[in-house]
């Protein structure tokens, strides 16, 4: 359940995209591997997208079965691993790099659990201010569901493009932060078009919350950028910016100030 005290790591967050709305300006979510394409790099990266605009940071925890993702977001996960990284040296990279952006771990279930019961408050010691848990949805595990819900990160929900409007509240009343709308149906990756059924989408979920609507799974260019971000508060960039990196960090930073020019311009 979302947490009805104030605690200073989550509140970032919020703060964040309440001082983007009092500037009309659409929030740029930046996700990356940590790890990705090497420990050492993956600081200078986070270091680097936050210098080119990015307004809040989905760093993703390497997992070896991950489902939800596609394959270059699955390749550098992969790649990670094998540099062994883990949760622990996730939350090693985020403080390393010690930005002033909000950062979301971007996690599946198992890794988190098994990393301890203390692990929402070693996520906050470095530098972590709300969690998305790819596979934990509404209802699934009420548990874990409060054990996240009330801890010190806000709690990041999903919803996907078929969630009927009712379950879309339930969805938007035990999560905080903001709402990460999934564009279209299937795993993370590469498009060139905007879902047609996008627009209608985000208007049920304005319904159903008043946090702000970021929208991800396809976004890869300014044009989309801009697209989608007259409808909602903020984009969400994966698949894109792991490639980019894959080839060089100044080719992540380069695409990710693209995007930023491109939002302002809304």
């Amino acid at each position: 359940m979302a947490s009805t005290s104030a605690t200073i790591s989550s509140d970032v967050l919020s703060q964040r995209f309440t001082a983007l709305r009092a500037r009309g300006r659409r929030a740029l979510v930046c996700y990356v591997t940590a790890g990705h394409p090497d420990p050492a790099r993956s600081v200078e990266l986070l270091r680097g997208l936050e210098q080119a605009g990015a307004d809040v940071i989905e760093v993703g925890v390497p997992f070896s079965d991950p489902m939800a993702d596609g394959p270059i977001i699955q390749a550098s996960s992969q790649r990670a691993l094998e540099h062994g990284m883990t949760l622990a040296r996730t939350l090693d990279v985020v403080r390393d790099a010690s930005l002033k952006t909000p950062v979301v771990l971007f996690t599946y279930l198992n890794p988190l659990l098994a990393a301890g019961a203390d692990v929402l408050e070693r996520a906050a010691a470095s530098g972590v201010h709300g969690v998305l848990v790819t596979d934990l949805p509404v209802g699934a595990d009420p548990v874990r569901e409060e054990w996240l819900g009330n801890g010190p990160l806000a709690f990041v929900r999903l919803v996907a493009p078929t969630t009927p409007l009712d379950r879309m509240r339930d969805i938007a009343a035990h999560g905080s932060g903001f709402v990460y709308l999934i564009s279209r149906r299937g795993v993370t990756g590469l498009r060139a078009d905007v879902p047609a059924e996008l627009p209608d989408t985000i208007a049920r979920l304005r319904e159903a919350t008043t946090l702000p609507i970021c929208v991800g799974f396809g976004i890869s260019g300014p044009e989309q950028a801009v697209a989608i971000g007259r409808l909602a508060d903020g984009i969400v960039v994966g698949s894109a910016i792991v490639k980019a990196a894959g080839m060089s960090v100044d080719s992540a930073v380069s695409l990710t100030a693209g995007l930023r020019r491109a939002l302002d311009e809304i």
